[in-house]
């Protein structure tokens, strides 16, 4: 249990100073829009229940302009709740509005929809309790369900980890410590905004443990603005993605050569995902030639040749040929 584990730690000296003491352990910023009211409460409820008393937690809701506010509901779940309400202005700036009243030693994003799985994410708190750590990353699964992992990797630097590891760009896929953010930002006015953000920050961070444990429950829904199907909507994200691409590139090209090297191969990953999606979700030749053109005219293509995965070398080979992107084309065609 959460209580056991804790006390097989408590010969340790938690690893927080005075002045920590006098603010809340961890800020949790839950960004609502629209989402049924019993999905929030499930979201607040998985926070209240884990083992932070009222004095170590923080829970920021911001409605970034629903057609309903939640509010009674929040002042049902707890007094404690601070709730903010904004004109619709995307996820973005929900996010960094949560930030700006953080006042946690750590953040955590949650999105309303979804929520933690407070066994599993008890293993996270343990870390930042008596660990020197900076970042813990976790996983996130479908189920409604996990059991925790009795062991972390780390400690381990931003910088290490990416150079080894695929990076999972989402925002809500891990708890960090706010003083490593400085003036780092999410992006606004574009989507893909945890791709551009996650990287930058990973990058600040020195000292990261990285947990197998399922801690985050995602909820698959149809009408997420991830799953958008009109075509409009489809460029659009196609192009933000894109240009996330090239504002990461320009910032490696100026970073030390360490960070750099681990910057690159996010950078290789992205642009697999990325023309990937232009093929499957455009199935047109002659729009992934113009996309291909403007990569190379980036150094972004031909891919690297790297030995990053199996399915990164296995890609490199088909999308840098002709013959192979025909081939992917039509694979991608009946699979989609």
């Amino acid at each position: 249990s959460p209580l056991n584990r804790i006390k097989t730690l408590m010969s340790t000296q938690p690893n927080y100073t005075q002045d920590d003491e006098k603010k809340p352990l961890v800020s949790f910023i839950i960004t609502y829009y629209n989402e049924s009211v019993d999905m929030l409460k499930e979201c607040v409820n998985s926070i209240l229940s884990l083992s932070l008393n009222a004095a170590e937690r923080q829970i920021i809701v911001v409605d970034d302009g629903s057609d309903v506010s939640p509010i009674d509901l929040l002042i049902e779940l707890s007094p404690d709740i601070i709730y903010v309400r904004q004109p619709n202005l995307g996820l973005s700036r929900a996010r960094n509005r949560g930030i700006g009243i953080a006042e946690g030693s750590f953040i955590q994003f949650v999105d309303a929809d979804d929520y933690l799985l407070t066994n599993t994410y008890e293993q996270c708190l343990d870390i930042i309790r008596y660990k020197e750590t900076d970042m813990v990353l976790f996983q996130s699964t479908g189920s409604t369900t996990s059991t925790p992992h009795s062991e972390a990797d780390g400690p381990m630097s931003g910088t290490d980890y990416m150079a080894h590891h695929n990076l999972r760009g989402s925002a809500c896929g891990y708890v960090f410590r706010k003083a490593i953010l400085h003036d780092l930002r999410f992006r606004e006015g574009t989507l893909h905004e945890d791709e551009e953000f996650t990287p930058q920050l990973m990058l600040r961070a020195e000292n990261i443990y990285s947990t197998e444990g399922k801690a985050y429950h995602y909820r698959v829904r149809k009408d997420s603005i991830t799953h958008k199907t009109d075509k409009r909507w489809r460029m659009r994200r196609l192009m933000d993605a894109e240009q996330v691409i090239y504002r990461l590139k320009n910032k490696a090209d100026h970073l030390p050569v360490s960070e750099r090297i681990a910057m690159e191969r996010r950078i290789a990953q992205l642009t697999m995902d990325y023309i990937y999606n232009v093929i499957r979700m455009t199935h047109d030749a002659t729009h992934l030639d113009r996309v291909l053109q403007r990569l190379t005219k980036h150094d972004l293509f031909p891919l690297p040749d790297k030995h990053y995965t199996k399915k990164y070398q296995c890609f490199r080979m088909l999308v840098n040929t002709a013959m192979g992107r025909k081939i992917l084309m039509l694979a991608l065609r009946v699979k989609g």
